[in-house]
């Protein structure tokens, strides 16, 4: 069964949505993609073991920590090709970024397609914000390029985590 949680986190209501087993989606209410494939008007809210488990993995992160999201269950719905791309995202270590370039090179290396135009789109569609973070994904020239959570937020995530800002735009 699916159930929904909120989570008012310092950038804004984050919605969780799980089932049994895994986190399936976390997003924030307003950005793009809200809510992708799901009629979140007709899931239940209700608080469960895994819900718990992301708001505690939230609570540390906003609190400034690191922590890891190896330890959570995650079940994104996305194609094979995205799960790979999230899968290399989640390699990116807390504080840093990648370039599109280099999460192509990456990618390329497991024998992926690296058609920038699928790669921003599986960072672009991630259902998994903050967890799964597209927020360290910046262009090859150091530009903050888009989030779907908005800019702005983008900013405040990676100055949470400390990222160094010396080669970002």
């Amino acid at each position: 069964m699916l159930t929904k949680t909120n989570y008012p986190s310092p950038l804004g209501q984050l919605i969780l949505v799980s089932d049994e087993t895994a986190l399936l989606g976390l997003w924030f209410e307003d950005q793009k993609y809200f809510g992708a494939g799901f009629d979140l008007r007709a899931i239940p809210e209700k608080q469960t073991a895994i819900s718990d488990q992301v708001t505690t993995w939230l609570d540390e992160y906003f609190k400034g920590n690191a922590p890891s999201s190896e330890a959570l269950p995650l079940n994104p719905q996305v194609t094979a090709y995205r799960q790979r791309v999230l899968q290399v995202l989640c390699q990116v270590p807390y504080g840093q970024t990648i370039t599109y370039a280099e999460l192509a090179h990456r990618l390329s290396k497991q024998g992926a397609a690296t058609s920038p135009r699928a790669i921003g789109g599986a960072v672009g569609h991630n259902p998994l914000s903050i967890v799964i973070p597209c927020h360290r994904v910046v262009g090859s020239d150091g530009s903050l390029t888009g989030y779907a959570g908005g800019l702005e937020r983008k900013i405040a995530l990676l100055k949470l985590e400390g990222a160094d800002f010396s080669h970002l735009k």
